[in-house]
């Protein structure tokens, strides 16, 4: 149990760490929103001002994408797993050729998805340890999807494809930690709560020339068509979801200065742990190096008798959330946006204790 002695590091894979200057935003905000008398969960959402906050939201995240005007951002509810399901949908029909990259778990449940709709799946490459280097893309195929960032198997793509066909991204758990052309992209969609919000809302963004590509789809509430002209607001939506995705956005533009220097900060966090882990006689990382997420940092203990032991006295020191995934165990540090230098230092020191005392 962590004691009052040490703060907490917050290195959970999802949700994960909020900014506490966003943190203190909410609870400021939470009684009173923009001088209504209400909080921005009791709002009806077809009032203006969760409206406005729809469309401030999306425009926030045109800009910092670097999107066009016609392009369309949609705040949906269901999580990646359900764009698993509408992608396929919206992308292709029953027996359409789809190629997807398979470098392990998240992957393989779009995969599942796409298998259960019986299109037909192709894998033009496969990778658990790293990025496949070579692929095999139809010429035929509605779209290539890929994980941009997978947080189990501790992997990222660092450059995208070079196709004719549409290529789909899963960046669930890196959208905005680093500069992207999101208009090379048929589709991207992104589960809020790693790096740029709290769970409940998946940010969609389609591209203007995409939106041509989209077929009809019953029943509606799957259609991205009808969530666009809708604009966002189809049903209720997540509305507190959204709001904590704009106080993110904020600080990301007004506190950090944008995407590029988010960037930089990212790595130079991810380089401080795999430098540690690298010179470790204790850790090691399974991750080809050059292929290694920015996000996500899996590694092991070459004892692993000392994995539980570490674990604990993790939780004793506020070292929270670095247990690694169920399915593969050993260790996993997630690094999203929020994350600071001064986590990343504070855990390299302990990691670094531990192995001295062991």
């Amino acid at each position: 149990m962590q004691t009052s002695e040490y703060p907490v590091h917050n290195f959970y894979a999802g949700p994960g760490k909020l900014p506490t200057s966003v943190l203190a935003r909410i609870g400021k905000e939470l009684h009173n929103y923009r001088s209504t008398g209400m909080s921005v969960v009791e709002i009806s959402h077809r009032a203006k001002p969760i409206v406005d906050l729809i469309e401030r939201t999306q425009q926030k995240f045109k800009e910092l994408l670097g999107l066009a005007a016609g392009d369309e951002v949609l705040f949906l509810q269901g999580g990646g797993s359900m764009q698993f399901i509408m992608l396929a949908m919206n992308l292709s029909e029953k027996g359409d050729s789809v190629d997807y990259v398979d470098t392990g778990y998240w992957s393989k449940k779009a995969i599942g998805a796409a298998l259960e709709l019986e299109r037909d799946v192709h894998i033009a490459g496969v990778s658990e340890t790293g990025i496949p280097k070579h692929l095999s893309i139809r010429e035929n195929a509605k779209y290539l999807h890929l994980c941009s960032n997978n947080t189990v198997m501790g992997t990222q793509w660092f450059q995208f494809p070079e196709t004719d066909v549409p290529l789909v991204a899963d960046m669930s758990s890196d959208i905005l930690s680093r500069s992207i052309q999101a208009n090379d992209f048929g589709l991207i969609y992104a589960h809020a709560q790693k790096t740029i919000g709290t769970s409940g809302v998946t940010a969609v963004i389609i591209p203007e020339k995409a939106r041509e590509q989209l077929l009809p789809v019953t029943p509606s509430f799957l259609s991205y068509a009808s969530h666009i002209e809708a604009a966002s607001n189809y049903h209720t939506p997540p509305v507190f979801s959204i709001y904590v995705v704009e106080c993110m956005l904020d600080w990301l533009r007004d506190e950090i200065g944008g995407v590029e220097n988010m960037e930089k900060i990212n790595q130079e966090k991810a380089e401080k742990l795999y430098a540690f882990i690298d010179q470790s006689s204790l850790f090691d990382c399974p991750v080809v190096k050059e292929d290694r997420s920015m996000m996500n940092v899996v590694f092991n203990l070459s004892d692993e008798g000392l994995t539980d032991k570490l674990l604990n006295r993790a939780d004793a020191n506020g070292m929270i959330g670095i247990k690694g995934h169920r399915s593969k165990g050993g260790l996993r540090v997630s690094l999203y946006n929020p994350v600071t230098v001064e986590d990343v230092e504070a855990l390299i020191q302990f990691l670094t204790d531990f192995e001295n005392a062991s």
